[in-house]
C-alpha cells in the first residue's frame, strides 16, 4: 500500500467519487483513501500470465476471470480494492453501495513488488479471507519464481501451498493447474 490521500477519515462515497475522476487508482480501507504504486514491465507479464492460464482452463466453465480493473469489497474489513486478477464463479454480486465492485470472488491473485509484499501477504490476506465467498489466494513473488496458494479448507481454516521453479499448484477452487514456468514465462527473455 502506498501513501495516504490524507489523515481525516473519507466516506465511501467521498472515495468513489475520487475514483471516478481520477487517473491513478487508490485502495480504501476503513475511511482511509491510499494511492496504489504503479506496477513493473515484469508485475504485468506475470498477471498477464495468470489471466492467459485462467482464460484457457476456464473457457467453458460458469466463472469471468477479471484484470485489476475491476474493484472488490471487503465489507467486514471496510477495504476497496483491485487484486491483479479475480475470479467470480456463478453471478457475480455488485457491492450495495459500489455496483462497480464486486463482494464474492472466488479466487484472486497478487503479484507481490518489493513495496507490497509484507501487506499483501500478512494484513491484505487477512482481509481477504473475510469474504464468505473467497475460496483461494494466490501470491506471485516478485523476487524468485514463487507461487504461494492459501485455501479456505472445508471446516473454514485456511492452508497454504508452495510451488517453486518447475513445480505445479493446484487451484482448487477453479480446477486448474498452475505451473511456475508457466506464470514466469517470458518470450522477450528479460528475466
Amino acid at each position: 500500500m502506498a501513501s495516504r490521500a490524507g489523515h481525516r477519515k473519507y466516506t465511501i462515497a467521498e472515495y468513489l467519487r475520487l475514483e471516478e475522476y481520477s487517473n491513478v487508482r487508490h485502495e480504501y480501507l476503513d475511511g482511509q483513501i491510499y494511492a496504489m504504486a504503479g506496477g513493473t514491465p515484469e508485475h504485468g507479464t506475470y498477471a498477464a500470465n495468470v489471466i492467459a492460464i485462467l482464460v484457457a482452463t476456464l473457457r467453458d466453465r460458469p466463472c469471468r476471470v477479471q484484470t485489476s480493473d475491476v474493484r472488490i469489497r471487503v465489507h467486514a474489513r471496510g477495504l476497496a480494492t483491485y487484486p491483479d486478477v479475480s475470479v467470480v464463479c456463478g453471478r457475480a454480486e455488485p457491492d450495495r453501495e459500489d455496483p462497480d465492485a464486486i463482494v464474492n470472488p472466488t479466487l484472486l491473485v497478487e503479484v507481490t513488488s518489493p513495496s507490497t509484499d509484507e501487506y499483501d501477504r500478512g494484513e491484505k490476506l487477512d482481509h481477504y479471507k473475510q469474504i464468505p465467498a473467497l475460496t483461494e489466494v494466490v501470491f506471485v513473488a516478485h523476487e524468485e519464481r514463487r507461487v504461494d496458494v492459501f485455501r479456505r479448507d472445508a471446516d473454514g481454516s485456511w492452508s497454504s501451498q508452495t510451488a517453486r521453479a518447475g513445480g505445479t499448484l493446484r487451484l482448487e477452487s477453479v480446477g486448474c493447474a498452475l505451473a511456475v514456468d508457466e506464470v514466469y514465462r517470458d518470450p522477450l527473455g528479460t528475466r
